[in-house]
């Protein structure tokens, strides 16, 4: 009885987890993390933002070192919608988890996620200081993941929502180099996968981020940052035998390493291309990394301004994280067999590796106001996991941003390519 209690802890973390990141993941992220790349001008740029970002929540988010880029008082409030299509072929029992899990074929009928992204900067010029600070409000991930119109999930449905409230700021040391920092509170709401087994719980947990830009020419910026795990404990989140048993939920997001390049010397100027590398450390975490492979990822988006519109499209390359040899233990806790694990991986399979973006963006839509659109998709993957575990993954996403530009940062002429890189 101990051994399947343990069990149905180990399977509501596991699934609570994987659901947590179902619903994200499978909407363009990397694991359950978003990144930028459902920001108002980002998106449409593949994420592509650590050299270079084109809205001052990705320079927020991703390099701090890239704040000083934009100058005066700005603000943007941003949405986006991110409609994945998940689907699980569970093909054979898994007695080892209690309640069993039995073969099913299901569509997860959660609704999509919205998604918002608020950021301020100021300069501090006027002090004279050559520094940006930033506040923001940054969706880091948001899951309503559920299986319950399947009898034989055994009523598998669960909720995650991140949030994260950086407060940045980036300094310019000479004409050509810029470093940065930042600390962000993560805020994260879990709810557990079993009917009755677990409630909504909340955690906090604190991330930083250090990073620089560097002009290399007077066209082309090399950018990069190092940012810490985030490591949350949902307390109690998980209770059994009426309530007698509790069981924390430990979680963590990894250590993230990037590197950008931005390039404006196409076109006359008017063509910017960037590249972003990331390489997410997910094996030193807790719970992802029973079932992840550290994992590379590329990025490729180009600009091109025509007057006051501005055009973008990107590429993005994932490598499916998926561990061929997992771990039995997840969390601590034994899962007890191989197909308890790959079950675990099925509904963790972030396995899509291509997605590509596009956006338009607006300079003055309204005097002082710029706009930002921005689209994109991630192609459908299908993952076979052992023997009895199979799905399949695929989703769209949309989304809008608006920019109040003040001061220093009003008076620019924005509708010239040179305008892009404001900082140095």
């Amino acid at each position: 009885m101990i051994f399947k209690c343990r069990l149905t802890v180990v399977a509501a973390i596991a699934i609570g987890a994987a659901l947590s990141g179902t619903r994200t993941v499978h909407a363009q992220t990397f694991g359950v993390e978003l990144h930028n790349n459902l920001m108002s001008a980002s998106g449409g740029m593949g994420g592509v933002s650590i050299a270079e970002p084109q809205d001052l929540t990705s320079g927020i988010n991703g390099n701090p070192a890239s704040l000083t880029q934009f100058a005066g008082t700005q603000f943007t409030f941003g949405g986006a919608w991110a409609e994945p299509t998940i689907n699980m072929n569970q093909q054979a029992p898994i007695p080892t988890m209690n309640p069993v899990i039995d073969p099913f074929s299901a569509k997860s009928t959660a609704p999509g996620v919205p998604v918002g992204n608020i950021g301020l900067t100021q300069d501090l010029n006027e002090l004279g200081l050559p520094a940006t600070f930033a506040i923001g409000f940054i969706t880091t991930s948001g899951v309503f993941a559920d299986y319950r119109q399947e009898p034989n999930s055994n009523g598998t449905n669960t909720g995650l929502a991140l949030f994260s409230l950086p407060v940045a700021v980036g300094v310019d040391l000479n004409e050509s180099l810029s470093v940065g920092a930042s600390m962000a509170l993560g805020i994260a709401f879990f709810d557990g996968p079993f009917v009755g087994a677990g409630g909504m719980t909340p955690d906090y947990a604190l991330r930083g981020t250090v990073g620089a830009d560097y002009c290399l020419t007077d066209t082309t910026t090399l950018g990069a940052y190092y940012q810490t795990q985030q490591s949350f404990t949902f307390d109690n989140a998980i209770l059994l035998a009426n309530g007698a048993v509790r069981r924390d939920i430990e979680m963590d997001l990894p250590q993230n390493i990037g590197v950008g390049l931005a390039n404006r010397s196409l076109m006359d100027g008017k063509l910017l291309v960037g590249v972003d590398v990331l390489y997410k450390l997910w094996s030193e975490t807790d719970l992802f990394g029973a079932v992840y492979d550290n994992q590379w990822v590329v990025q490729l988006g180009a600009q091109y301004t025509m007057g006051r519109i501005r055009l973008r499209a990107g590429y993005t390359w994932a490598e499916n994280p998926i561990d061929q040899t997992p771990d039995l233990n997840v969390g601590g806790i034994p899962l007890g067999d191989l197909p308890a694990v790959r079950y675990t991986q099925g509904l963790l399979a972030v396995t899509n590796q291509h997605r590509i973006s596009a956006g338009v963006g607006v300079v003055d839509v309204l005097p002082g106001i710029d706009m930002d659109l921005m689209a994109g998709g991630m192609f459908r993957d299908t993952e076979q996991l052992g023997d009895f575990t199979e799905t399949s993954v695929e989703s769209y996403w949309i989304g809008v941003g608006l920019t109040w530009r003040f001061g220093r940062g009003a008076c620019q002429d924005l509708t010239t390519p040179d305008s892009w890189y404001s900082g140095k």
